[in-house]
C-alpha cells in the first residue's frame, strides 16, 4: 500500500468513528456497544493494511534493477584553438568548445578505452563539415551556426558514446583578420572607382554622341542650359562650332567660320613671301600709367592741370631717388616751353594765390 492509500484509509476510519459516535450519543447506546465500536475502529485499518500488502507482492526484477542501477555517468573535455579549414585556402578557423558525452552500453568484447578521444573526434568532424563550406569573412555567424548544430546529443561513429558540445567559440587568427579587413577595403574602393569610371564613360558618351554630335545638337543643348536665352546662344554660336569640331576632330564648316570670335590684338595678314619682323612688345612706363591716370580724370591736352600735376608728381618721385622717371614725366607732360607764358611771365598756379591788392 502506498502512502496515499494509507492516509486515505486512516482518514475514512476516523470519519466513520465520528459518525458512529454521534449516532451512539443520539441513540443512548449501552457501554457494551461503545466497546465494540472502539474495537471495530482499531481492527478495520489494520486488516486493510494487511490485505493491501498481501495483494502487492514483491517488486519485479526489472524495477528492482532500475532502482539499484548507478546513475548515468556524464563526462566533459575542453578543446582550445583547434584549426578547422574554411572555404578559402590558408584561412583556418580556430575552434574552442566544451565536449560532453555519456557512454552507451557496449558489448563486453569491445570496451571503450578512451571515450574523451572518441567524443572530441566526433565533435570536430561535425564542426569541420560546416566550416569547410563557409567563407572566413564572417566567423561570428559561423560560430552561432556551430553552436546550434553541436548542441544536440548524437552517437559517435563507433556507437559507444552520445556526444555534444557547449560554449562554442570560433575566431580567425589576428593577422588573417587584418588581411581580410584590408581586402574588404580594397574591394570597396574598387567598387567606388568602377562606379566613377562608368559615370565618366557615360558622360563622355552623352557629350560625344548626343550633345556634340554636330553644331545643331550643341546649339539645342546650350539653349536648354541657358533657360531659352536666345541672344546668349546666338552670341556663342562660334564657340559652339569650334567645340563641336574639336570634339569630332574635324574642321569648322565654312558657313560657320565667320562666327568664330577674333582676338582684339590679331595681327594683319602679310604676304607669305615677306614675313615682317616681329617687334618685341614695349613694357608700359610710369609716364604711360600717369597718362592713363590723367585720361581717367578727363584732363585732356591743353588743360593747365596736366603740367601742374606732372610737376607735382615729378617732385614727389625725386624724393624717392627716381630722378630718371621724374625727368621722363616732365619731358612728356611739362615741357620747358610751358614754364613761361606769352608775355614772359611764369604762369600763375592755383597754389600761388598771392593777393597784390593794397592793404586796406
Amino acid at each position: 500500500m502506498t502512502t496515499g492509500c494509507k492516509t486515505t484509509t486512516i482518514f475514512l476510519t476516523i470519519l466513520c468513528g465520528l459518525l458512529l459516535t454521534i449516532l451512539g450519543l443520539a441513540q443512548d447506546w449501552p457501554p457494551l456497544a461503545w466497546l465494540l465500536l472502539a474495537a471495530l475502529l482499531i481492527a478495520l485499518p489494520a486488516a486493510a493494511f494487511k490485505i493491501a500488502t498481501a495483494r502487492r507482492g514483491p517488486l519485479p526484477v526489472d524495477v528492482e534493477e532500475h532502482r539499484t542501477a548507478p546513475p548515468v555517468e556524464r563526462r566533459e573535455h575542453h578543446v582550445t584553438h583547434v584549426a578547422l579549414p574554411s572555404r578559402w585556402d590558408d584561412y583556418d578557423f580556430l575552434f574552442s568548445a566544451t565536449v560532453r558525452w555519456y557512454p552507451l552500453e557496449a558489448p563486453s568484447n569491445d570496451p571503450v578505452l578512451n571515450p574523451a578521444g572518441l567524443a572530441v573526434e566526433a565533435v570536430l568532424n561535425r564542426a569541420r563539415a560546416i566550416t569547410e563550406q563557409r567563407e572566413p569573412g564572417r566567423p561570428s555567424l559561423t560560430q552561432h551556426e556551430l553552436s546550434g548544430a553541436l548542441s544536440r546529443m548524437r552517437p559517435d561513429p563507433t556507437g559507444h558514446l552520445q556526444v555534444m558540445a557547449e560554449d562554442v567559440t570560433l575566431v580567425l587568427r589576428e593577422y588573417d583578420q587584418e588581411r581580410l579587413n584590408r581586402l574588404a577595403e580594397v574591394r570597396k574602393d574598387k567598387a567606388v572607382w568602377e562606379h566613377q569610371r562608368k559615370y565618366e564613360q557615360s558622360k563622355r558618351e552623352y557629350l560625344s554622341e548626343d550633345v556634340l554630335k554636330d553644331t545643331g545638337s550643341a546649339v539645342v543643348w546650350w539653349l536648354a542650359k541657358n533657360d531659352d536665352r536666345i541672344e546668349k546662344t546666338v552670341a556663342d554660336l562660334g564657340l559652339l562650332a569650334q567645340l563641336t569640331s574639336a570634339a569630332n576632330d574635324t574642321d569648322v564648316p565654312e558657313r560657320l567660320r565667320d562666327l568664330i570670335p577674333r582676338p582684339h590684338d590679331e595681327r594683319p595678314t602679310f604676304d607669305l613671301r615677306e614675313e615682317p619682323p616681329v617687334q618685341p612688345e614695349r613694357q608700359p612706363t610710369a609716364a604711360d600709367h600717369f597718362e592713363a591716370f590723367l585720361n581717367t580724370l578727363d584732363f585732356t591736352d591743353g588743360e593747365i592741370q596736366r603740367p601742374m600735376l606732372a610737376k607735382q608728381i615729378a617732385d614727389i618721385i625725386r624724393t624717392q631717388d627716381q630722378h630718371e622717371t621724374a625727368e621722363d614725366i616732365l619731358r612728356r607732360f611739362h615741357p620747358p616751353a610751358s614754364h613761361t607764358s606769352n608775355d614772359g611771365e611764369p604762369p600763375t598756379s592755383p597754389d600761388d594765390t598771392t593777393d597784390n591788392r593794397p592793404a586796406a
